[in-house]
């Protein structure tokens, strides 16, 4: 694709910031916009100030700003949002990139100040278990406006699409684009597995927040149950010191009833790759996703995956044994006593591979994304 005469200025909206902080919001940023510097974008993403080092920082080309944002949960998002909304009401980008349906809030706001907007919706955030009320019907009324008066709107997954499609009939622009992967080089470093008494190919993976939606209390039940539980490790990757208090200490006990149930708590860079390269397969139990980026990452070392049945994982169209029914802990049992030793072989994997390659190449997507952008 040849770059435009003029930049396309982006401004970004609705994520803590990035690199290397956890989110699926936040992961899609940090791979998304780069690539949008390589098509000759000017892109700014403004990000919130608990998240960073500094008030503003480079990465990739890519100019992050740091707004205020109070830490309480429930108003982070809201307040950081109308924030940034008239900070780009005063800055003028050529259009105006908002993620998620909270931060989509503020939509019309964007367009009574004569912005272009476009919204990412990334899933259905009022089916989160951690909502009350007044927060799903936040959450509810942010999608309705988000969709409704936003120039575009694109969805990282089909199903998406059509919930929204249903919803709103009279929606010219909702836009499948999906997240994307980078087909990553292996670390073959045993550091990480040192750590945490790992040996290669003699664990299984999860990698999400802890939240009670990713179900990682189901997973520890059916490992525990499994006939493998003295063979092999579960290791769950991810920060289980901060979200809802009465869901860490549940996982938290049910983790301490076997030695080997391993957290290891938020990791990233080579640490994570080489927990990805030399793990036997990979679980996502969860009950509500967009399109995890986990499981495409999983899926680009060529892993061996166990993912419930959700609409989100089922738009991955793997095969059959590699299902289970949502929050079927008995049937999670099997599948964990299925999975072959070793998972995948070498054939197997490199197949897998070329397939995310080919579906999910985050220079296409953002190719994808550009085009969306640029004719708002």
């Amino acid at each position: 694709m040849l770059k435009p005469d003029k930049p396309l200025k982006i401004m970004v909206v609705g994520l803590r910031g990035f690199p290397d902080i956890q989110g699926g919001i936040e992961t899609h940023a940090q791979h998304l916009y780069p690539e949008l510097v390589k098509l000759g974008c000017e892109v700014e993403v403004i990000v919130r100030r608990p998240y960073v080092k500094q008030p503003e920082y480079m990465y990739q080309g890519v100019r992050l700003k740091a707004l205020w944002s109070p830490t309480k949960t429930g108003l982070e998002a809201l307040v950081h949002s109308f924030l940034a909304v008239c900070y780009a009401g005063i800055c003028r980008p050529d259009v105006l990139h908002i993620h998620a349906i909270g931060p989509a809030l503020f939509v019309p706001l964007a367009r009574l100040l004569r912005l272009k907007v476009v919204m990412t919706h990334h899933g259905m955030d009022y089916d989160r278990q951690k909502w009350g009320g007044f927060a799903k019907a936040a959450l509810y009324m942010g999608e309705k406006l988000g969709v409704r008066y936003s120039h575009a709107c694109i969805t990282v997954s089909k199903h998406i699409r059509q919930q929204l499609l249903q919803m709103c009939s009279d929606k010219n622009e909702v836009i499948a684009i999906p997240n994307g992967v980078k087909i990553p080089e292996l670390v073959m470093s045993q550091d990480i597995l040192k750590a945490f008494s790992l040996e290669k190919k003699k664990y299984f993976l999860m990698v999400s927040r802890f939240v009670p939606e990713k179900r990682q209390d189901d997973l520890i039940v059916a490992f525990l149950a499994s006939s493998v539980k003295d063979k092999r490790k579960l290791v769950l990757v991810g920060d289980y010191t901060n979200g809802e208090e009465g869901y860490l200490q549940k996982v938290c006990r049910l983790a301490q009833a076997h030695p080997n149930v391993v957290l290891t708590g938020f990791q990233t860079g080579d640490a994570l790759a080489a927990l990805y390269t030399n793990a036997e397969s990979f679980f996502l139990p969860s009950s509500h996703e967009g399109l995890p980026i986990a499981l495409l990452e999983a899926l680009s070392y060529g892993l061996y995956v166990v993912v419930s049945d959700i609409p989100a994982h089922l738009e991955m169209e793997l095969d059959r044994q590699y299902y289970f029914k949502l929050g079927d802990v008995k049937q999670l049992t099997q599948r964990i006593e299925n999975i072959p030793n070793g998972g995948l072989n070498a054939n197997q994997s490199g197949t897998v591979v070329s397939d995310i390659k080919e579906r999910f190449d985050w220079s296409v997507i953002a190719e994808k994304t550009f085009n969306t952008l640029k004719q708002k």
